[in-house]
């Protein structure tokens, strides 16, 4: 296993729950925040949670009845939003933890699974008491080489992002909730989107068993707040310095809020127009 390291010897937080009424805002955010973080010189650690949506991936757009499938979210109480990252669904809600590591480019930048394998070490150093292996588990949600388990169940997922100058890798992880219950929705929206026709596209058949969370893996409650504790005092402790003052300052300047409003635009104007 690689040890964490980061590009510099400082790095910056920021924390921002995604009103339910402006679900494209936590898009926004990663794209415009993947493109001020080469100027910002330093890495960003955002931390984000939703109200109960499930987040769709670019291939779902292509389920056969994809207005059915939305319904059976919408009959489960949760809301949904396209992504323009990863593949396939996953759930947010108040248990899921949503963080996304940016770092400008090196050179020669680093590769994608070194990447990958960055934020896995910065998962295990944040949960130390779970012995945490990867590989794809494939009755999951959004199942990929780089899903986290603990015992042969998944309790996270990563998906990676880059433009010229900068990365990101982001992470879910079920801290806390009903975790089967998010298998079983995950698992009747692809039934409902097939409609009946045969999975040529690779869906992923849902076992709801195939997954849960910190909090159960540990038999302890946990707060997302404490998760969010456990990764700044991760990164603590390979000796960098992590503060949120010259983040905020910049989140806060016009050209900031603007180009975090056109990325958000951006955002809700890709979403499917879907008679439901």
């Amino acid at each position: 296993m690689l040890p964490l390291t980061f590009s510099s010897d400082s790095l910056q937080t920021l924390d921002t729950p995604i009103p339910a009424d402006q679900k494209n805002l936590a898009f926004g955010y990663t794209n415009a925040l993947l493109d001020f973080v080469a100027e910002l010189g330093q890495p960003i650690l955002h931390f984000w949670e939703m109200t109960p949506t499930v987040i769709l991936g670019l291939k779902d757009k292509r389920l056969p009845d994809l207005p059915a499938a939305v319904r059976t979210i919408q009959g489960h109480g949760y809301n949904w939003v396209l992504r323009n990252s990863g593949g396939l669904a996953v759930v947010a809600d108040a248990g899921i933890l949503n963080v996304s590591l940016f770092s400008p480019l090196t050179t020669p930048p680093i590769s994608v699974d070194v990447a990958y394998d960055q934020m896995m070490a910065l998962v295990r150093q944040a949960w130390p008491e779970l012995t945490i292996d990867h590989f794809e588990v494939t009755h999951s949600y959004c199942p990929g080489d780089y899903d986290l388990s603990v015992n042969g169940q998944k309790i996270a997922g990563l998906s990676q992002r880059r433009n010229p100058h900068a990365m990101v890798t982001m992470l879910y992880l079920s801290v806390t909730g009903d975790q089967p219950s998010r298998g079983r929705l995950v698992r009747d929206f692809y039934r409902a989107g097939l409609a009946g026709h045969p999975n040529q596209w690779g869906y992923p058949d849902v076992d709801p068993a195939v997954m849960t969370t910190t909090a159960e893996l540990l038999q302890q409650p946990i707060t997302l707040a404490a998760a969010k504790q456990r990764f700044v005092t991760a990164c603590q402790a390979t000796g960098v310095r992590v503060g949120q003052a010259k983040l905020t300052s910049l989140v806060t300047q016009p050209r900031f809020t603007t180009a975090l409003a056109h990325a958000t635009a951006q955002m809700a104007r890709r979403q499917p127009q879907l008679n439901l």
